[in-house]
């Protein structure tokens, strides 16, 4: 079974710092997107930041300029790092990828079991 396996979340201080990282574990042939998705309190689920299937990077517009999403050489793990966090900001993130999965090659949508970001004031 394919799994998204989150680490990096918890509180910080206002204006600090905080880098997500997500690993994708299980039996899969590639990865065709993968990124990460917020959702603030009493708000929808949005686009954080991720990679797209050409290798582009995507941004939600509410976060832009203050996330940096990267990726490591086997593009099987991806990092967001989260700077000047405010404490409006607090979110779940979610770790989220299209994964080709073993052994039918079929595309399967697979999220991680969610992430707290919190800033105090």
């Amino acid at each position: 079974q394919v799994q998204l396996v989150e680490s990096g979340g918890g509180l910080v201080q206002a204006g600090g710092s905080l880098r997500l990282s997500c690993a994708a574990s299980g039996r899969f042939f590639s990865i065709l997107s993968m990124g990460w998705y917020r959702e603030a309190p009493g708000n929808q689920r949005e686009l954080g930041a991720g990679f797209g299937s050409g290798g582009d990077t995507n941004y939600g517009d509410s976060v832009k300029g203050r996330l940096t999403i990267s990726r490591d050489t086997a593009k099987t793990t991806v990092y967001l790092q989260m700077n000047s966090l405010k404490p409006e900001e607090k979110a779940l993130y979610y770790c989220n990828a299209m994964i080709v999965v073993e052994p039918t090659g079929t595309a399967g949508n697979v999220w991680g079991q969610g992430t707290q970001v919190t800033a105090s004031s």
